[in-house]
Order: structure tokens, then C-alpha cells, then sequence
């Protein structure tokens, strides 16, 4: 087989210490904040000139923890319910021959730093924290936005919502520039598509945080958010 080396450029840096929570697809949550820090050699201002210019960039990036020797033909989308198997190659599943993974960020701005370089500032990211970016491409409306593009099984599958209630004592314990993230995030569900239980109580690392929540029916209820000190101590 014939096989090529793909060098890292960069690893992101998001509020996500576990892939539990994370979106499905990216600028779903646009109020993410993450950042693209390049790897020392890449550290070259002449390399993103210009790039300051374009409102949106691609990621081209690996699912550093689904990387595997093997693959399968088929996998099941979480969107149909984890038991409907389709072609790898009609999703975007983690799961690949060569584990790679496709986002479109908004690029809020381009910041030199002294010691890291060039670094984006990102938003709406669906990325795990250090995941490793092979590769940083402008975002061309007038050859990627395809409005008439057809959706395939996603578009049969309306994208849903939860409502989120989170009494405010608890809301305050979080950062407040990390609120409307974390709300966002929930109101996504975080739960595997498989898992309903009302009575099963889930638990998400979030920018520092632990969040502690239930689901039952169309509603998320946080019941405990504690800093990740705290769970430590």
C-alpha cells in the first residue's frame, strides 16, 4: 500500500478536554472559542499574511483518538439513532481509513505572539483540546457555499434543540465569558444518540469545568456545575 507522511502544523487549543460534549459539526455553536497554535516550525508571520482578510478558514485535522490499523466499509451515524449502518464514505464519522476530519471555523482575528507566533483565533470550533491540524486553507464562498447542495440522510433527520434549564447560582459558577458556550453546547445534547435514560445523570468536562446534567424528554436540567479542583479534591 502505497503510504505518505502528513507533518502537523498545528494543534488547537478549545475548552474540550474529552470528545464527551463536543458538536457534531462545526459553527453549530458559534460562541466556541478556540485557537490554532502552530507547531515551532511553522511559527512564520509570511506564512498566514493575508489570511487576516477571509472571515472563515478550513481545518484539515486527524481524530487523534479514533486512529486505528484497521477499518470498516460501513459505520453508524449517531444522527440514525446508532442503528442504521452507512458507507463510511457517505458520513463524517471519526472512524476512517486515515482519520481525518474536515471543519469550517470563523476566524475572529490573526494575533502574533512573542513566544507561539502567529496565532487564530477561532470560533464555532468542534475540536478536542491539542487536536493536531495538518494543513489551513481560506474559506471561498464563490467555490464552497453550494446552497442547492443536496443534505443526504441529514437532511431527513431535522437537527433538534434541547431546552436548557440551569438555575442561576449555578450558572454564576462559571466563567462568565464561558456562559453562552456552555449553554450552547448543552442545548445540543451531548448524550450518544443511543443513551435516553431519564434517570441517568451525565457528567461533561468543559473549560475547566464539570457539569452534571439529566435528560428527559426535549429538556436538559443542570443540576451541578464544580470546577475541576474541586472534583479533584
Amino acid at each position: 500500500m502505497e503510504q505518505h507522511t502528513l507533518r502537523v502544523i498545528a494543534r488547537v487549543h478549545s475548552d474540550f478536554p474529552t470528545k464527551f460534549g463536543i458538536p457534531r459539526q462545526s459553527g453549530l455553536v458559534d460562541s466556541l472559542r478556540a485557537r490554532v497554535v502552530f507547531e515551532p516550525e511553522f511559527r512564520v508571520s509570511e506564512a498566514v499574511r493575508g489570511l487576516e482578510d477571509f472571515s472563515h478558514i478550513w481545518l484539515i485535522w486527524q481524530f487523534s483518538q479514533a486512529v486505528r490499523q484497521d477499518w470498516s466499509p460501513t459505520v453508524r451515524p449517531p444522527r440514525l439513532g446508532g442503528n442504521r449502518r452507512l458507507g463510511v464514505f457517505a458520513t463524517r464519522s471519526p472512524f476512517r481509513p486515515n482519520a481525518l476530519g474536515l471543519s469550517v471555523v470563523r476566524l475572529e482575528r490573526v494575533e502574533p505572539d512573542g513566544a507561539l507566533g502567529p496565532v487564530l483565533h477561532v470560533a464555532g470550533a468542534d475540536l478536542l483540546d491539542g487536536t493536531p491540524v495538518y494543513d489551513v486553507k481560506p474559506y471561498l464562498p464563490y467555490a464552497d457555499a453550494r446552497p442547492e447542495a443536496l443534505g443526504g440522510f441529514t437532511a431527513r433527520t431535522p437537527r433538534r434543540r434541547l431546552e436548557v434549564r440551569c438555575p442561576e447560582e449555578l450558572l454564576a459558577r462559571a466563567p462568565e465569558a464561558k456562559r453562552e458556550a456552555l449553554l450552547g453546547v448543552l442545548a445540543e445534547d451531548p448524550r450518544p444518540s443511543y443513551q435516553s435514560d431519564p434517570d441517568r445523570l451525565y457528567s461533561m468536562a468543559f473549560a475547566g469545568m464539570e457539569v452534571r446534567f439529566t435528560v428527559a424528554g426535549e429538556t436538559l436540567t443542570v443540576v451541578e456545575i464544580c470546577s475541576e479542583r474541586q472534583t479533584e479534591a
